[in-house]
């Protein structure tokens, strides 16, 4: 069995958490942003192409106690890393996180465990250098209270990087933040979904694509497929087992909506890609489904209507850097108590960075939520039902 690391949103460590049980593998802990989990060897694959709300997938090659540079050279050392690794790697410690522990420089951390490393590589190989003229294989390193991970990283470019938005337009929610959006709200494919703001349509899209059972990594490759340990066939076994769950028999009701005529055909572009993606998998196992696109239409929020008794309003309104400052998006706050009477009965979730929200729009969330992704902090706020309007309790 293997111990992987799954790295999230800060705060949606319960989300990926139930994701990776219902994938059929164990818990063995989390931290902050990141959730431990043990599987067979396939999970090192299956994670990276399954799990809607990972950014990263991480292999720990080794996990050990140490207070001084002495015990970390020696503990690195000890991993099997002529087993993960190819001669003609070239081993990058692309980060290190040190908290509450005595090894806490960075600069010197990095060194020592690519030091250690390399070591280990010449001596089971009898090489005395590398020649670094292969792939990179990316190594992060977490030490908490002394104790530390290495980690070899399974995704390469973040899992965030599905490979269906070439156009995100400006500040764009991350696709694993709308994957656990979704799951925060309890979306089923059966309710219908509408995104006022959908921008590049990530929204919308990570619906669809959760909705008809579709892996989020379908239309990519992963950095495991540049490392020794990686099983090709394994691996093309698992894509068309996935490729087979592939669900087109379903109804979905799916749209979303902007006032920039931009925002509408990028969103159109995007989804087009990902069905594409998720046709060319389809065929692979000899079928030739076609998966029903999302609709997007441009349109003022102000203007919409809701289309059915009920469903969800899911959205990330402009703010910040995609609007100009903070009193155009509390006035656009503001405007948007219209959706309450606009769509009675349907359920409203909106993710912004302001905190300033419930005020503005004149309704207090039923349940609150913050997120931490990257260097942003945002909030999200959940509506069980939208008609009638809340005052803060």
């Amino acid at each position: 069995m293997n111990t992987l690391v799954a790295l999230c949103a800060v705060g949606a460590d319960k989300i990926l958490g139930n994701e990776i049980k219902h994938l059929g593998y164990k818990l063995a802990g989390n931290a902050p942003g990141r959730v431990f989990f043990t599987g067979d060897d396939d999970a090192l694959f299956r994670a990276n192409l399954c799990l809607r709300t990972a950014d990263r997938v991480y292999l720990q090659a080794a996990s050990f106690q140490a207070a001084d540079f002495d015990s970390l050279f020696a503990g690195t050392y000890a991993a099997d890393w002529q087993d993960l690794l190819k001669k003609d790697v070239r081993v990058v410690v692309d980060k290190v996180r040190s908290h509450h522990s005595k090894l806490n420089s960075e600069h010197t951390v990095q060194s020592m465990v690519q030091k250690a490393i390399y070591k280990k590589l010449g001596d089971r190989w009898r090489m005395r250098s590398l020649p670094e003229s292969g792939e990179t294989a990316d190594v992060r390193v977490y030490i908490d209270n002394d104790k530390v991970n290495v980690l070899l990283d399974l995704s390469g470019e973040p899992l965030y990087k599905r490979g269906y938005r070439t156009g995100g337009g400006t500040a764009p929610l991350r696709e694993t933040v709308a994957a656990v959006l979704l799951q925060e709200m309890l979306w089923r494919r059966r309710t219908p979904l509408h995104d006022p703001f959908c921008g590049s349509g990530t929204i919308a899209i990570e619906a669809m694509l959760f909705a008809h059972n579709i892996a989020p990594g379908i239309g990519r490759s992963f950095a495991l497929e540049h490392l020794a340990v990686f099983n090709k066939k394994r691996a093309d076994e698992i894509r068309a087992q996935e490729a087979e769950r592939i669900r087109t028999d379903v109804e979905v009701r799916v749209t979303g909506s902007d006032i920039d005529i931009e925002a509408v055909n990028r969103a159109k572009t995007n989804a087009e890609h990902a069905c594409v993606a998720a046709g060319r998998a389809l065929q692979s196992i000899g079928k030739d489904n076609r998966i029903p696109r999302p609709d997007f239409i441009q349109s003022d929020f102000i203007d919409l209507a809701a289309p059915y008794d009920e469903g969800l309003l899911l959205c990330n309104p402009p703010y910040g850097e995609r609007l100009g400052d903070e009193a155009e998006a509390e006035a656009l706050y503001k405007k948007m108590g219209a959706l309450w009477t606009n769509f009675p009965n349907w359920q409203i979730g909106v993710i912004t960075a302001s905190k300033q929200f419930q005020k503005c729009s004149g309704h207090y969330a039923d349940k609150l939520k913050s997120f931490k992704a990257g260097n942003l902090d945002t909030h999200f706020y959940m509506y069980s039902i939208s008609s009638g309007k809340k005052e803060k309790a």
